[in-house]
């Protein structure tokens, strides 16, 4: 799922509290050469350290200060310096006089931040998941629903009523018949925006975030696939989406016709009736509206495959609340 992934729009979906996370980075922390100091700062430390017992052995063997006791012992010194080296037993460390930082915040601490006032933050890498990367269930072609040859010789409008009597006794599929005019306009959107997110309204909780994603496996084929955002925030390419959604272009040519089918997997958060709601929100983002609703519409597209900062939520709900 990770492969046709942009950059500017992964902007928007990974990483909200690493965001928070970094406001609390020390800016004043200093970096320093360990070789310099483990070679050079340690022997500073030590005379300073014992200053007072070495003056006072200086004098007992009637020298003047510690630096003329160290000349005296100097090739001592080395020999017990090289001694020590080749023994590999390094020197005890020195306990810090600096208190130990506080533990960084839990994400669960941190300030509650509104979508529309962060900038799109920087891709970061998913937690590493236990179980493989999701790999879609093997497409069915048209000719596993109907017989294309025959239905060549149908109208469209009977052609229609068989496709939506063919998914009504599952109850959690999606089915439509697209006019090929309206999906031309729809899958150009698409390729130029493969990956966009809409919201999904929630009784009394405001609305709820999802992902979507297109994908052309054939000439004949063009999927989507819904997750929830804040799965695909966590795990990346190891989410499971919730619904996913085949468009068939076999009779777009010859009857003016794309079909669409689709399922909502049960128990993933999401109704039939809220999968419905999903695709047809997507539609009319994709499709064609009217003139200031497109514009509009498409601006938003642009501004989150790009990543671009004046991208807001507010009004991708707005918009949304217009389209269905």
């Amino acid at each position: 799922m990770a492969s046709a992934i942009r950059a500017p729009a992964l902007r928007y979906v990974f990483g909200g509290n690493g965001l928070l996370l970094r406001g609390y980075q020390r800016r004043w922390a200093q970096v320093h050469d360990v070789r310099f100091l483990a070679t050079h700062g340690q022997p500073d430390r030590v005379t300073e350290k014992y200053r007072e017992k070495l003056d006072r052995k200086a004098k007992e063997k009637g020298l003047k200060d510690v630096d003329e006791l160290k000349e005296v012992y100097k090739d001592k010194i080395q020999t017990l310096r090289k001694s020590s080296t080749l023994s590999g037993n390094p020197p005890p460390p020195q306990q810090s006089p600096y208190p130990q930082p506080p533990p960084a915040p839990r994400i669960s601490d941190l300030p509650s931040v509104s979508s529309s006032s962060l900038p799109p933050p920087q891709p970061s890498a998913p937690p590493p998941p236990t179980t493989s990367p999701f790999k879609p269930p093997a497409l069915k072609t048209l000719s596993s629903f109907i017989d294309v040859e025959k239905t060549l010789a149908l109208p469209p409008t009977e052609i229609s009523q068989i496709w939506r009597l063919r998914h009504a006794s599952s109850p959690t599929s999606l089915c439509a018949s697209i006019p090929s005019s309206i999906y031309t306009t729809i899958e150009t959107t698409a390729r130029n925006h493969p990956q966009f997110i809409l919201p999904l309204p929630r009784q009394g909780q405001g609305a709820e975030i999802h992902f979507l994603q297109w994908t052309f496996p054939s000439a004949n084929m063009a999927t989507v696939l819904f997750t929830h955002l804040a799965e695909y925030k966590l795990r990346g390419e190891y989410a499971t989406p919730h619904t996913t959604v085949t468009h068939h272009l076999d009779l777009r040519d010859p009857k003016g016709l794309v079909l669409l089918e689709g399922r909502v997997l049960e128990g993933r958060g999401v109704s039939p009736e809220e999968g419905q709601w999903l695709v047809m929100c997507l539609q009319k983002f994709y499709g064609r509206a009217q003139r200031d609703e497109t514009v509009r519409r498409r601006k938003l597209l642009e501004q989150f495959s790009k990543g671009d900062g004046g991208f807001r939520v507010e009004e991708l709900l707005e918009e949304a609340e217009k389209a269905v």
